[in-house]
């Protein structure tokens, strides 16, 4: 059944697939004013209250209305054509004078320059709404009839055509990974808007392609290198069979999913129906077509793009990947609470000392080989750029040797000096060798043409002076293939061979661009070679590649489960990059959830009184440790089903387990519920949490005593995002501490002395001081959300750890979380409203239990 909803407020009708929640309804009518402004809207809705369709529902029924008004307005503009502009210049005026200057006396060369200019006025709105093909298929219906070769039916199916491209305007929809693509993709399935919305999915070659040929190379640079090659000798098949005389040797393989008729009814499939990547490659296989270049192909048409962050976020892969938000585009970005550590990690970019020497050892080769047929413009760009990596070399230290690690952090400028190769416009080598000689996949196919391990035992330079300088790089290099049996320089080397390292060096020169002010180069040096030393580029002004994305998108929509704190994301991201607050929106919403069903509770001290103060100096005392054994012992006894225990980072749970296992509390947990520990592998992630649900429901059916599963889990790990432990999975999430950053970290003290420079301060802290703290609290509501998924769902959170008592930290928790917070300075009132409370699920012998431990 599709609910209408009428709403008081503009008597908008959202159709839904079922009776929606009032926060959802009021979620989408915000959201449809925020797109009819342009406006860039920040939107805060908890998760488990149904965001994705309120997304989907919101945005396609502005969608359908913006269509259908611009049908109007284009149908009017068509119809009317020249005749209402040859009659409105006819038309009685309200003075005679203005009516004798129009009559028919003028000249007709004047008349007809009026009436042209204003038929020329008119075409040109047209076609400012859509592209050159569109326009043709204008130019085309407007043949003269007698000239035209086509039927009046075809005629008008034309026009439609470009009726239809001429109104279009899409809606990208972006997240961080493909799992959660997939399951928007599916809610779109479930929307009253799956039959009549022509939806495409984008991905990459890797996820998308079906050639087995290609797709048993594995990795994603290889897929595409022999991706772009099949294409590549596909078209001099093509020039062969046009009579172009081919060079000599046996006949390349081209792509059998490439063809023109099956790609184009491929694209057709796409956009008839709504389809998941899982359709999308059984269709591909079915029609005999590539599902990777179909979807691109569909995209011009299509309504509604959903594609991964990189290909919006990030300007090289937007313009790769054929994607513009010039114009007509709405943007939706949704998960986006790390918005700002995304486009920072986007654009930041690291070359280790292994890939320097092979990009280096590979490009001499290549032009060594090549040098009788390589221009003289290009074999000076070439010594260019081996000039530069001879540079990237001394700057990671050349043939000096550092005992001891060694980090330092340098200006953009600065680093240029230090490797010398200021002198060197990257701009111009970038654009003019890089850009249009494509040698980074040039490269690729060189290697692996040839074979080997792309490492020459010395690098030739043309003098001595070079030689000296590059002493160390040619050192390295015949350390490399002095030591390829040894096993770390074997997994070093498959490592190197199966990436193209002159792409990550285009890439890190490419960031190197950046303004001065905008980044940091991190040089790291360890060891005698430069295997263990890297040379990383780290953006510290996001602001500065978001700037365009806002600039050119129509509106944009931020969305996320929680955006806390709006202010110091607003300071970062919007007006830093140039968005006045006029055009900022703001929407905020509880949970649907009734307010007895979360009990959170920030617990200062344990049972035995010993104060929770999990600062660095302290978290690591044998007493501290024993008493969060006791706290995960008495919550085991009365929670029933699943507990989830988070600690702040992997090295600490390593830790305080392995002080549990001595001690002997770990056997104790292990009596009362089954411990799973977070796996080290991500692949090994689904497999955990199946044994986990599995053993949960078990003791659930078992009955007879309280019972169920404990799991250990990190902040920010694999278990901590895009997890949920609905229901019985998780009665009670555990925050074992606060996961502050390293503020040792030199990367972190860089960004936080910009921020202070760069942004104003508020509130008595400094710009510095909140990025720790918002960090810190983002990655604690990530993970205490995990528990809450719907509107039935109940479950206690606990903060271990007196800090979370400050009001400066109770503030950045979810407003839905921080209305119903008690902070208790010791155990036992803590526990005995949790028993008030009367969570759902408890039985009177398990409430007995809770008197008993009080």
């Amino acid at each position: 059944k599709v609910y209408e909803n009428q709403m008081e407020s503009g008597s908008r009708q959202f159709p839904f697939p079922y009776q929606p929640y009032t926060i959802q309804e009021q979620f989408m009518q915000s959201l449809y004013c925020a797109l009819e402004q342009g406006k860039v809207g920040i939107f805060e809705s908890p998760t488990g209250t149904g965001k994705s369709l309120s997304l989907i529902c919101g945005a396609l029924s502005w969608l359908r209305d913006y269509e259908e008004r611009k049908r109007h307005e284009t149908a009017a503009l068509l119809q009317g054509g020249e005749a209402s502009l040859s009659t409105s210049s006819t038309l009685p005026s309200a003075t005679p004078q203005s009516s004798s200057t129009c009559s028919s006396s003028e000249p007709d060369w004047i008349t007809d320059f009026v009436q042209k200019k204003a038929e020329r006025d008119m075409v040109s709105k047209l076609k400012g709404c859509e592209d050159d093909e569109a326009f043709k298929l204008l130019q085309l219906s407007k043949e003269d009839p007698a000239e035209a070769s086509g039927d009046p039916e075809e005629e008008e199916l034309i026009i439609a055509d470009y009726e239809k491209l001429c109104l279009l305007l899409q809606i990208y929809y972006c997240s961080r990974t493909h799992s959660q693509l997939a399951q928007f993709v599916h809610e779109v399935q479930k929307s009253p808007f799956s039959q009549e919305i022509s939806l495409v999915t984008l991905g990459s070659r890797q996820n998308l392609c079906i050639n087995e040929e290609v797709r048993r190379l594995g990795s994603i640079q290889r897929i595409n290198d022999r991706c772009l090659e099949l294409q590549k000798n596909k078209q001099e098949k093509q020039h062969h069979e046009e009579g172009v005389k081919r060079k000599r040797g046996p006949a390349k393989s081209v792509c059998p999913y490439h063809g023109a008729a099956a790609l184009q009814q491929l694209r057709d499939e796409v956009l008839g129906k709504v389809h998941d990547i899982e359709r999308l490659l059984t269709l591909g296989r079915e029609t005999h077509a590539c599902p990777y270049y179909a979807t691109r192909f569909a995209v011009p048409p299509a309504q509604l793009v959903v594609l991964p962050y990189q290909m919006v976020l990030h300007e090289a892969t937007r313009r790769a990947a054929g994607v513009q938000l010039k114009g007509q585009v709405v943007l939706i970005i949704d998960e986006a609470h790390n918005l700002s550590d995304t486009l920072s990690c986007i654009h930041s970019t690291e070359l280790s000392g292994v890939e320097l020497c092979r990009a280096h050892s590979q490009l001499t080769q290549y032009s060594e080989r090549y040098k009788s047929r390589l221009k003289a413009k290009n074999l000076m760009y070439v010594k260019q750029i081996l000039f530069v990596l001879e540079g990237l070399v001394r700057a990671l230290g050349g043939e000096s040797v550092w005992a001891e690690m060694r980090t330092d952090l340098l200006t953009i400028n600065n680093f240029l000096f230090k490797a010398q190769i200021d002198n060197i416009n990257l701009f111009k080598v970038l654009q003019r060798y890089f850009e249009k000689s494509k040698i980074s996949r040039k490269l690729c196919g060189f290697m692996e043409k040839y074979g080997g391990t792309g490492v020459t035992p010395h690098v030739q330079t043309s003098s001595n002076k070079e030689n000296r300088c590059t002493d160390g790089l040619n050192r390295y290099l015949q350390t490399l293939q002095s030591s390829q049996t040894d096993q770390k320089g074997s997994a070093e080397l498959e490592k190197v061979v199966s990436a193209s390292p002159m792409m990550h060096v285009e890439g890190f020169l490419m960031a190197l661009t950046n303004s001065n002010t905008d980044g940091r180069v991190v040089v790291h040096r360890q060891g005698s070679t430069l295997a263990d030393s890297s040379v990383k580029f780290l953006l510290l002004n996001p602001a500065v590649h978001f700037a365009q994305v806002l600039k050119e998108c129509r509106a944009v929509i931020i969305a996320g489960g929680t955006m806390q704190p709006v202010s110091d994301f607003k300071q970062e991201l919007l007006f830093s990059a140039g968005v006045g607050e006029e055009r900022i929106t703001e929407f905020s919403c509880g949970h649907v959830i009734p307010p007895e069903n979360i009990l959170p509770i920030v617990l200062c001290s344990g049972p035995s009184g010993q104060e929770l103060d999990f600062t660095f100096q302290n978290r690591d005392a044998p007493h501290m440790m024993d008493e969060t054994g006791r706290i995960l012992s008495n919550i085991c006894n009365v929670v029933p089903g699943g507990v989830v225990c988070f600690f702040p980072s992997y090295e600490y749970s390593r830790r305080i387990i392995s002080h549990w296992e001595a001690s002997g509390a770990l056997a104790r947990l292990s009596n009362k519920k089954k411990i799973f520990m977070e796996p080290k592998k991500a692949s090994q992630v689904e497999q955990v949490l199946s044994e986990f649900s599995r053993c949960i429901q078990r003791c659930a059916v078992a009955g007879g005593g309280l019972s169920g599963a404990l799991l250990f889990s990190v902040v920010g790990g694999k278990m901590s995002e895009g997890i949920n432990f609905s229901d019985d999975l998780g009665r009670c999430v555990v925050m074992v501490g606060m996961p502050y950053p390293n503020i040792k970290s030199p990367e972190l003290q860089e960004k936080m002395s910009y921020l202070d420079k760069h942004l104003p301060h508020s509130g008595g802290r400094s710009p510095g001081q909140a990025l720790i703290e918002n960090l810190c609290m983002k990655a604690v509501n990530q993970s205490i959300g995990r528990a809450i998924r719907h509107r039935g769902d109940y479950a206690a959170i606990v903060l271990c750890d007196r800090r979370y008592s400050r009001p400066s930290t109770l503030s950045k928790l979810p407003n839905w979380i921080k209305d119903q917070t008690n902070t208790h300075t010791t155990f036992g009132p803590a526990f005995a409203a949790l028993r008030k409370s009367h969570p759902k699920g408890y039985t009177k012998a398990q409430l007995h239990q809770f008197e008993s431990i009080l």
